[in-house]
């Protein structure tokens, strides 16, 4: 299979992975529509990004792999991807620290403002992250690739039970 083949192929996929969240939020908003949605528009607006985000990540799991799999051959990729997994995965470890560690009554940056975001983040870059991991052709590759899912899950766990464990009290 030549390469505009295997991009098309690829291409395609993103493209059904982008119409599957898009009808997967619609169902959602069109269930949800209530008078609380009405005035809540932001806070709803939030969680259909969410959603979105979320369901995307999912849908796109058989794009991401056919994607790795067509690049296994291509030893560049995998160096330079898995150091930068490990980078991009060190921002989530930021982010939890910068979180958990934060000093009441102290104005919040905007770093730390943003932090909940790339912590939301997490789960779905340790899914990209462990996917590269499944399609490494080298040890040291799916070694950092290893490490970059631990650390997303690691802060996304951290600061996850700090979330469940105030909205309980």
């Amino acid at each position: 299979m030549g390469l505009g083949r295997k991009a098309l192929l690829v291409a395609g996929g993103y493209a059904a992975a982008l119409l599957a969240a898009w009808v997967v939020v619609r169902v959602y908003v069109m269930s949800t529509d209530t008078p609380d949605r009405q005035s809540s528009a932001g806070m709803y607006a939030f969680g259909d990004t969410v959603l979105f985000v979320a369901a995307f990540a999912m849908a796109a799991v058989p794009a991401t792999m056919l994607l790795l799999y067509f690049l296994r051959s291509v030893p560049r990729f995998w160096l330079w991807g898995s150091v930068a997994a490990v980078a991009v995965a060190t921002t989530a470890v930021a982010a939890m620290l910068s979180y958990l560690l934060r000093a009441p009554g102290i104005p919040t940056s905007t770093w730390t403002a943003l932090t909940p975001l790339r912590i939301l983040l997490a789960p779905e870059l340790a899914l990209g992250f462990f996917l590269g991991l499944v399609f490494a052709p080298t040890r040291s590759s799916r070694r950092l690739l290893l490490a970059a899912a631990a650390m997303e899950l690691g802060a996304f766990v951290a600061v996850a039970l700090v979330w469940w464990g105030s909205s309980r009290q």
